[in-house]
């Protein structure tokens, strides 16, 4: 990535954004979405706006530094409930499930952002996710929203860099699904196991694990860790299951967590 082409994304960023009246940004608190919202932020000021859609799929800790890390940028942020859990299409979660979240996600905010003035809904959709399968990016087609970082041809990278350059908490910050996704496909979604998974890596964060995941398999749980995490393995294996064991998991599984991006380099490699 040259310097000059990370500029030229950048500025048709700030082009693209400068041409709307008005924006609601998706905001989750993942990298992403933060640059979406401090870029829509930058440009038109007070006129954008960062959705938060809170259910039991969110964890807290995720939540609340969403709202605080929108606070420091000084973006304004505003929480709606959503209600994928009561559809019976989420909760068979039969490979669709993201698209059935993101459509309740936009069914929410569009009303919402109707209701007050905007003009437009948006995702933090990067170029690094046509990569990857993502559902709920055809629900976001389906619903008319946009994804300016995307079109203006920036990647995971290009979003990190913008990230530190601005200052964001959230530069470095490992991907962060929704709680759903720790759980295989065609295993139920129900508030019990979502709570199971919420408090599980919970307890792993803190052991000062960062990027991890707690996959439901019960009474199986495997636990995916990154890089720097997994040369703590052999250190912590055993704190880690006494933890786990807690929230009833009696088998242990372990392997190497990779972000989407490096699924999909994989898959395109292999």
């Amino acid at each position: 990535m040259s310097e000059t082409e990370y500029l030229e994304r950048r500025l048709r960023l700030f082009e693209s954004l400068r041409g709307l009246e008005s924006l609601a940004v998706a905001y989750s608190g993942g990298v992403d979405s933060a640059v979406l919202l401090h870029a829509a932020t930058q440009v038109i000021g007070n006129r954008a706006v960062g959705v938060i859609a809170d259910s039991p799929s969110l964890p807290r800790r995720e939540l609340a530094e969403a709202l605080e890390l929108s606070r420091s940028m000084g973006a304004r942020t505003e929480v709606i409930a959503t209600a994928e859990l009561e559809d019976e299409r989420y909760r068979a979660n039969s490979g669709d499930r993201c698209y059935w979240c993101k459509t309740h996600l936009f069914q929410a905010m569009e009303p919402w952002a109707r209701a007050r003035g905007f003009s437009a809904l948006a995702f933090g959709e990067v170029t690094d996710d046509w990569l990857d399968h993502r559902p709920g990016a055809r629900a976001a087609r389906e619903f008319g929203v946009i994804a300016p970082l995307s079109a203006a041809g920036l990647s995971k990278d290009d979003v990190r860099r913008y990230a530190r350059e601005a200052g964001l908490a959230v530069a470095d910050k490992p991907a962060s699904a929704c709680l759903a996704s720790r759980l295989p496909v065609g295993t139920r979604v129900d508030r019990a196991r979502l709570e199971r998974v919420e408090r599980s890596e919970e307890q792993l964060k803190r052991l000062g694990l960062a990027a991890l995941r707690v996959r439901d398999h019960f009474p199986k749980a495997r636990v995916e860790l990154g890089a720097q995490e997994w040369t703590r393995l052999e250190a912590l294996r055993q704190e880690i299951e006494a933890r786990l064991s807690q929230e009833g998991f009696s088998e242990f599984e372990y392997a190497r967590y990779r972000s989407p991006a490096e699924r999909a380099e994989s898959r395109g490699m292999s």
